[in-house]
């Protein structure tokens, strides 16, 4: 099956009457479109509209299309996005593992496995047991990074996924992130004030005023 492009078709977001943005893009699987803008610009709300939680102050219209479906009006649960937030947002009452348990679909076969697998495809094998508190920064994101791929979804939005993480921490996470999307053929979304981010995401970058 191809994989799904990401599509901003006319889309436009005003607050009070103000223009906020105005986009017109195509996002092709496997690459990342990057946001940029400095605070109040819309980058937030761009992403919050594409993942359909909008707050209803702001005035939007025109369509996101995933793989040529309109799914502007759908609720969000049923968009097919997954979202990486500047922090991990692990369950706290659930273990490293049971964090990767949730992302996976319901149906999925012989989760303890595919559970297994993951953490080692992440370096953190034998980490299933720990509390998502005793990891480092970068152990926590990539937990959250891979319980995002588990949940197979057709899309991605990043919200300054990189922002709290030590400088030296960054690059490296951002070379993993971009290759896991990359290989999985995701259309990608980046929103982000760090030219850094744009320059390793490496695809197509708008700049907001």
């Amino acid at each position: 099956m191809t994989a799904p492009s990401l599509e901003f078709n006319r889309v436009h977001i005003a607050l009070h009457g103000r223009t906020l943005l105005e986009l017109d893009a195509r996002v092709a699987p496997g690459e990342v479109l990057t946001v940029m803008g400095p605070s109040g610009s819309g980058k937030s709300t761009l992403l919050a509209y594409a993942a359909g939680f909008l707050a209803p102050a702001f005035q939007a219209s025109g369509q996101v299309l995933l793989g040529g479906q309109d799914i502007t009006t759908l609720p969000a649960e049923r968009r097919g996005i997954g979202l990486l937030f500047q922090d991990p947002l692990l369950f706290p009452h659930l273990s490293v593992a049971g964090n990767l348990r949730f992302g996976l679909p319901r149906a999925t076969p012989d989760k303890a496995a595919r559970v297994e697998t993951a953490l080692a495809d992440i370096g953190l094998a034998g980490f299933g047991a720990r509390d998502p508190a005793t990891l480092s920064g970068g152990q926590q994101s990539r937990v959250a990074l891979m319980r995002l791929l588990l949940s197979a979804p057709k899309a991605v939005l990043l919200d300054e996924p990189f922002s709290k993480l030590d400088t030296a921490l960054r690059h490296e996470m951002r070379q993993l992130v971009f290759g896991r999307l990359r290989d999985a053929d995701l259309p990608s979304l980046l929103v982000t004030h760090d030219s850094e981010d744009a320059r390793d995401a490496g695809g197509q970058m708008i700049e907001l005023s």
